[in-house]
């Protein structure tokens, strides 16, 4: 199923409906947004914990970055929107599996230099696996966290049972989710924080400084400060900071349009760079 659009004086975009297998034995579905004017990359788009690829953020920026010459993937993970499986067992490590298969999926169509884009946990996902995935030339999270268990800390927060009970309910985004014990162990036994140091890739971080949902001084781990003498062989890592935006980049509309040039024009350029 295939469909159009054109915003403004952009170029138009059209997009196709896909399905492939993901990493966890279950089927996932996916929309590949593509641009009409000959692309210069693709980014494999990954969405923030329970969301899924039809987050009002994700769609939007998704169709930016197409008009602009990204092809992107957007897709649900295990247990997610149009996905099969079921979500309460799944962890961090099924997020990866899941995110390695479309990017598999994804080179398996496009002879593009490809990049991960990922959204707040699916950020903390793109992050984990920049440095572990051959095709992937860099990527770009928003809002992203870096660590998972902060997110156990969250989900305990709002409902202790889980731990007590071995799973409980909790309610996001007006939606129940069914938490377990295991995922929050799993979560808390992951080293994010040492992965994200020891990648050599490019990196750009977008984050404001007003995000409640997933603290500013997460950023400063993904994107170190730079003290004393400046290194011989700096990382290639960029910070944006969105001031007075909020975690989903809605409050404001010129946000996501401003992050969709800064992420198309970086990415742009390391495409360049690495070919």
């Amino acid at each position: 199923m295939a469909g159009s659009e054109a915003e403004g004086s952009l170029a138009p975009r059209r997009n196709e409906r896909v399905e492939f297998p993901g990493g966890n034995g279950f089927t996932l579905a996916g929309i590949i947004e593509m641009p009409s004017i000959p692309p210069i990359a693709r980014a494999t788009f990954s969405h923030c914990f329970t969301c899924g690829k039809d987050l009002k953020t994700i769609v939007r920026l998704s169709r930016l970055l197409a008009q602009r010459g990204i092809v992107v993937l957007r897709f649900d993970m295990t247990g997610i929107g149009d996905s099969r499986g079921d979500f309460a067992e799944t962890n961090f490590e099924t997020n990866l599996a899941d995110l390695r298969a479309a990017v598999e999926y994804f080179d398996s169509r496009f002879d593009l230099p490809a990049f991960l884009i990922g959204h707040s946990f699916g950020g903390a996902a793109s992050l984990a696996l920049t440095d572990k995935l051959d095709s992937i030339r860099g990527t770009v999270s928003i809002a992203a966290p870096s660590d998972t268990w902060h997110l156990a800390d969250t989900m305990l927060r709002m409902n202790p049972a889980i731990d007590v009970d071995g799973e409980g309910q909790v309610t996001i985004g007006g939606r129940s989710f069914t938490i377990r014990k295991p995922t929050l162990d799993q979560w808390r036994q992951c080293d994010l924080e040492s992965t994200i140091a020891a990648i050599r890739k490019p990196i750009l971080a977008l984050h404001s400084p007003t995000d409640e949902t997933v603290g500013y001084e997460s950023v400063s781990q993904i994107v170190p400060r730079h003290d004393g003498e400046a290194s011989d062989s700096p990382l290639p890592r960029s910070l944006i900071t969105l001031p007075g935006s909020d975690h989903l980049l809605l409050k404001n509309p010129r946000d996501l349009e401003f992050a969709a040039t800064v992420i198309a024009g970086w990415i742009e350029r390391h495409a360049h760079d690495a070919g």
